[in-house]
């Protein structure tokens, strides 16, 4: 595949939109640790609470979602677990497999989080959809 030169413009896209990006993260990282979470925690939650219909809340199906390796997730785990916002059950059909559930307490915190993180992103979406649609219109109609 032949590569193209990338221009000024092209540069400037990608740095406004990887700003504002970087903007809503930090704002995210924030918000968790106000609530007692380390982001990573906040985005297991997520995860967890919002997982595609058909997938089993594993710990093997979490690490995928979150793009972290499997020990990783366990102990994000092991620390939701300690601070009462998961709870841990074994399969019935495979004891080796556990699934994770999140408990009251996690569904609380999430909530308070989901909904601060929503008012961030109307706030922030014109912004964000402006800088992706720079990149789109920088890049539009050449080949990478």
């Amino acid at each position: 595949m032949a590569r193209r030169e990338l221009t000024e413009s092209d540069y400037r896209a990608l740095a406004r939109f990887r700003y504002q990006l970087r903007k809503f993260v930090s704002f995210s990282e924030s918000a968790a640790r106000e609530v007692g979470l380390e982001p990573r925690q906040h985005q297991l939650l997520l995860s967890l609470r919002g997982l595609p219909e058909g997938l089993e809340p594993s710990v093997l199906t979490l690490a995928d979602q979150l793009v972290l390796r499997h020990n990783t997730v366990v102990e994000l785990i092991d620390r939701l677990e300690a601070a009462g916002f998961v709870r841990r059950t074994r399969t019935h059909d495979d004891r080796r497999v556990t699934h994770v559930a999140i408990t009251t307490q996690g569904t609380e915190v999430l909530r308070r989080l989901s909904a601060s993180h929503l008012d961030e992103l109307r706030m922030q979406a014109p912004a964000l959809v402006a800088a992706l649609n720079g990149v789109l219109r920088a890049t539009r109609g050449r080949t990478p």
